[in-house]
């Protein structure tokens, strides 16, 4: 799975938790979506790891600064890395 995949896939899973829309790009940071807050995080990994069929280790995630690495993470992990 590649990271242009990856984002694609968590198009789908942004648009369905945040009410306003987001358009992803390998740039995109938390911190450019005013709704993107701790809980809507939390909401967001269980989402991801339902979808991908993958968990996340503890302080895994907060070394994504990014969603291109948060989706470079998420493809690792997939492929079984």
């Amino acid at each position: 799975m590649t990271q242009p995949q990856v984002i694609e896939r968590l198009q789908k899973i942004f648009d369905d938790l945040f009410l306003d829309p987001v358009k992803l790009t390998p740039e995109l940071t938390a911190a450019d979506v005013p709704e993107w807050d701790s809980l809507m995080q939390i909401s967001l990994l269980v989402a991801v790891e339902k979808t991908f069929g993958i968990q996340f280790r503890v302080g895994e995630v907060e070394a994504a600064g990014n969603v291109g690495e948060f989706a470079d993470l998420i493809a690792r992990r997939a492929n079984g890395a």
